[in-house]
């Protein structure tokens, strides 16, 4: 797979990835278990360092009692709190 052209982008899923595990309490063990992929998958996510496939993004929105859209928002929020320093 070709590596994103958009590194803020993955920065800011890794980052809204991240914050919501934490909010629910869950390790990343938790989370891979409830979207069907393994741990070090989460990790590389999290570190901006792997692009999921719009279903590992969908089964990770379930995953963190979240709507893809919502997922989608938090998201976006870092993306212009990353792309505003710039």
């Amino acid at each position: 797979m070709r590596r994103s052209t958009n590194p803020v982008l993955l920065k800011a899923l890794g980052a809204a990835l991240k914050e919501r595990r934490n909010e629910l309490g869950l390790t990343q063990e938790d989370v891979a278990g409830a979207a069907g992929i393994d741990r070090p998958y989460v990790t590389l996510i999290e570190s901006a360092r792997k692009q999921p496939t719009i279903s590992v993004l969908w089964r990770l929105a379930v995953a963190l009692d979240l709507t893809p859209s919502e997922f989608a928002g938090r998201i976006e929020r870092f993306h212009q709190n990353f792309s505003s320093l710039q």
